[in-house]
């Protein structure tokens, strides 16, 4: 245990951060770890491989996610915006890289493979994004004669059209919402925000009738005709699992599930341990996203406020597009479950996501570092006042 009597960084940090947040991280991540041994080995038979194939990458992936992690949580605001500045550049330059230089898979182009590894820069970018936009409304709405506002409509354009190329609608829309909210949260006026909202239903709508697999994803999911074994074998994972699961390594259904160990992960913890199970994992992420928005809410700096807001619903609306395909309650979209799905990208990513908003819900570890150095000097207190 730190005690709070000492001074220094690792002390700051320790009685800083905010440790629920941090403990629930550290528990979805190994949750994950739980799960892939449930879900990998299917997957791994398929495909012809060694059976803990998928599980010794998943294991590979986690100690640094948790180091990425939790070497953010110590940066300060200020630190933050600099680091998804870099980020963000770096992403941009991958995602054009990808366009050329990358691999395509069931027919959009998002990754390119590096020493043995694939890396989807998209993934990296959402965070990185979500921050600097948050410190153009800020320095807008502190400054009006900076064009901040302009710059992220402009930014906002450049991610849009970089992931429709690739494509991949789905990061669009959960890129766009966020984008949104924060638009809506900075105080534009109405007449732009339902411009913009116009401009994005006409987007989707086109979306619709140029491309087929997004067409043909949508009529599937309102009229249940076509290929819906994918979505099916989900549902059907779910049922047979009932309240308390069929146990660990007992599921059957999960090894005719498609994309068990990423997409569907949800439904396969559904068949082994239940639905009691699932719904505790709702409450975590429903933990994640009220804790996020609490702090957001009690934030006076704007920048810190709009960061944590759009962070917070990264998180949140992934998990919620995932669960919602899983449950049919949405078009099948491959989407990741934060830290638990398998995923090196996904998972390094959120973890980035997540050690911003670490660093950003500390109380005020610049302030409290200040004050403490001001007390510290300050001739006319004792040193028990210090």
């Amino acid at each position: 245990m730190v005690s709070r009597a000492e001074r220094g960084p690792i002390s700051d940090w320790f009685w800083t951060i905010d440790r629920y947040l941090l403990a629930i991280f550290v528990i979805l991540i190994g949750t994950g770890f739980m799960l892939s041994f449930a879900a990998s080995p299917g997957v791994a038979e398929r495909l012809d491989i060694d059976n803990l194939h998928f599980i010794k990458r998943h294991a590979l992936f986690i100690f640094p996610a948790l180091a990425v992690m939790i070497g953010l949580s110590f940066l300060s605001p200020r630190q933050v915006r600099r680091g998804a500045l870099l980020l963000l550049a770096l992403s941009i330059a991958m995602m054009v890289f990808t366009q050329f230089y990358g691999f395509e898979a069931k027919g959009s182009r998002r990754w390119f493979s590096i020493a043995g590894f694939s890396v989807q820069p998209s993934e990296f970018l959402k965070p990185a994004f979500i921050v600097i936009c948050a410190w153009l409304f800020s320095e807008h709405s502190r400054q009006p004669d900076i064009p901040g506002n302009l710059f992220a409509i402009i930014l906002f354009g450049i991610v849009v059209a970089l992931l429709v190329a690739q494509p991949d609608l789905g990061q669009t829309i959960l890129v766009a919402i966020a984008w949104g909210t924060l638009f809506f949260m900075a105080g534009m006026p109405w007449f732009w925000i339902i411009l913009l909202a116009g401009a994005a239903v006409g987007l989707f709508v086109s979306a619709y009738f140029v491309f087929p697999h997004v067409a043909g994803r949508i009529d599937r999911f309102l009229t249940g005709e076509g290929d819906t074994h994918q979505v099916d074998t989900a549902r059907e994972a779910i049922v047979r699992g009932d309240w308390f699961g069929q146990g660990p390594g007992e599921g059957t259904i999960k090894r005719i599930l498609p994309d068990s160990h990423t997409d569907f992960i949800f439904s396969v913890a559904a068949e082994e341990f239940g639905i009691i199970f699932c719904l505790m994992l709702v409450l975590v992420f429903a933990f994640i996203v009220l804790r996020g928005l609490s702090h957001a809410s009690r934030e006076s700096d704007e920048f810190t406020r709009l960061a944590i807001a759009g962070l917070t619903l990264l998180i949140g609306l992934q998990s919620m597009i995932h669960i919602g395909v899983n449950l049919e309650l949405l078009p099948a979209k491959g989407m990741t479950l934060p830290l638990i799905s398998y995923g090196g990208s996904s998972m390094l990513a959120i973890s980035i996501t997540a050690g911003f908003l670490l660093a950003l819900t500390r109380h005020n570890p610049e302030k409290r570092a200040t004050g403490r150095q001001d007390a510290y000097h300050d001739p006319t207190l004792s040193p028990g006042q210090v």
